[in-house]
């Protein structure tokens, strides 16, 4: 007697599984990935800050700086342009396409405290960096302590004694 082996109608809807989250994720978790769209693609970002900057850094492969726009409106900065379409008229096709080529936008909400009047944009080797200064008011100060001893501030050269004024004592 020969036992035959059926594979598991379970293994059948898994992969079909698979194939619809796959789909899925595709379409809506990396929007402008549509097979060969060339258009409205995503723009990847960095964006970092320091205690006096913010600073954006987007990748543009291809861009050139006159074809590049950006502003600032409302609190939101707009990063656009286009890269130009390379058309072929020879008779084959592509075998692979991942270039993408088309419009882009990308938009991104700044936090409050920031001066875009000043800011300053830099483009090399593909990578646009923009830095946008942080207004003073919301820089991070630094409050120094003053040494102690014996109950004693010493502060410029004098001390005072723990809980009285250096004024305490004379008379206005």
């Amino acid at each position: 007697m020969t036992i035959a082996r059926r594979p598991s109608p379970f293994g059948e809807l898994l992969s079909l599984r698979q194939a619809m989250d796959r789909l899925f994720e595709d379409s809506f978790v990396r929007p402008g990935n549509w097979g060969d769209r060339e258009s409205d693609f995503g723009l990847p970002l960095d964006v970092s800050t320091t205690a006096d900057e913010l600073v954006i850094e987007a990748s543009l492969p291809g861009a050139k700086p006159e074809d590049v726009e950006i502003t600032v409106e409302n609190g939101t900065l707009t990063i656009r342009g286009e890269t130009a379409s390379e058309q072929r008229n020879e008779d084959g096709g592509y075998v692979v396409r991942e270039i993408r080529r088309g419009s882009f936008s990308r938009s991104v909400n700044l936090p409050a405290g920031l001066e875009p009047d000043k800011a300053e944009a830099a483009f090399e080797n593909g990578i646009l960096t923009l830095r946008i200064p942080k207004a003073e008011q919301v820089k991070p100060k630094q409050i120094r302590i003053s040494p102690t001893a014996n109950g004693t501030s010493h502060t410029n050269g004098t001390s005072h004694a723990s809980g009285s004024s250096p004024n305490e004592g004379s008379q206005a």
